[in-house]
């Protein structure tokens, strides 16, 4: 495939990185469209994008640098190469960091958090997918070994230094399998916001299909770098899978509840 998008003279740009970029810059503005359907301040909504990425990229390189302190003391020109490296572990940082920078914008703000989390959900999994095609470019999350006809073979160096990828050898393409799902999922959410019964649906089932999305497209996937739970039935990501279907089947419920509290007051 190809880690190298194009050159700009000496300068290189990744392609996992300009992919990544697009898809954060297309739920940017989609957050807009999608934060007027749901009722929400489009305006705070991008202040709340901003501010989670920030956190998320901020968290993802601190954690990187400290994990790799020694060798970039004695290596300091090795800072700039760390944006290169993709790992779960980073990933989950990441997340945890953007996450909770939200909810205390939220808090701050004093803005409607389920109505919020609904305006976030297709945004957030149509952005996820763009990133899945920056993976499958780079060779970063690499699937196992295989003999179908659409396996996909690397073969460029650099897949190797940034990612660890193995060269030669036919792998599933488990990152198109992941952007594929991702996408389907967005769109749905996108069709659902509209009609959508009560406030925290789309978030409740943005949520189980990104768990469900993550925990089978792990079953494609390396295991190397990603951790073994339970002598080896689970990874890192699918422990993160599954907490996402149960916080969401948990925010479906909670919400079921509340709505049928509600009709009951006021019949």
């Amino acid at each position: 495939m190809h880690p190298v998008l194009f050159h700009l003279g000496s300068i290189l740009i990744p392609a996992y990185g300009a992919m990544a970029a697009l898809g954060v810059l297309l739920a940017l503005f989609l957050a807009q469209r999608t934060a007027r359907v749901a009722g929400v301040n489009a305006a705070e909504v991008w202040n709340l994008c901003v501010v989670s990425l920030f956190a998320a990229l901020v968290g993802q390189r601190l954690l990187l640098l400290l994990m790799n302190w020694s060798e970039v003391r004695r290596h300091p020109s090795w800072m700039m190469g760390l944006a290169m490296i993709h790992h779960p572990l980073l990933g989950a940082a990441g997340a945890l960091a953007g996450v909770a920078s939200a909810a205390v914008y939220v808090r701050w703000r004093r803005l409607a958090p389920w109505t919020t989390a609904d305006a976030l959900a297709a945004p957030l999994a149509l952005g996820l997918a763009f990133e899945q095609v920056g993976a499958l470019l780079a060779g970063s999350g690499y699937g196992t070994e295989t003999a179908v006809r659409w396996a996909v073979t690397y073969t460029n160096p650099l897949a190797a230094r940034w990612s660890g990828t193995p060269l030669g050898i036919p792998l599933h393409p488990v990152q198109a399998y992941a952007a594929i799902g991702f996408a389907t999922l967005g769109i749905l959410l996108l069709v659902w916001l509209p009609k959508r019964r009560q406030r925290g649906d789309v978030a409740g089932i943005g949520l189980l299909g990104m768990g469900v999305v993550i925990f089978i497209t792990e079953l494609w996937r390396d295991a190397e770098g990603r951790g073994a739970l339970l002598g080896g039935m689970l990874n890192g990501p699918q422990i993160a899978a599954v907490v996402l279907v149960l916080g969401g089947g948990l925010m479906l419920l909670e919400r079921q509840g509340s709505r049928k509290k509600d009709v009951a007051a006021n019949g």
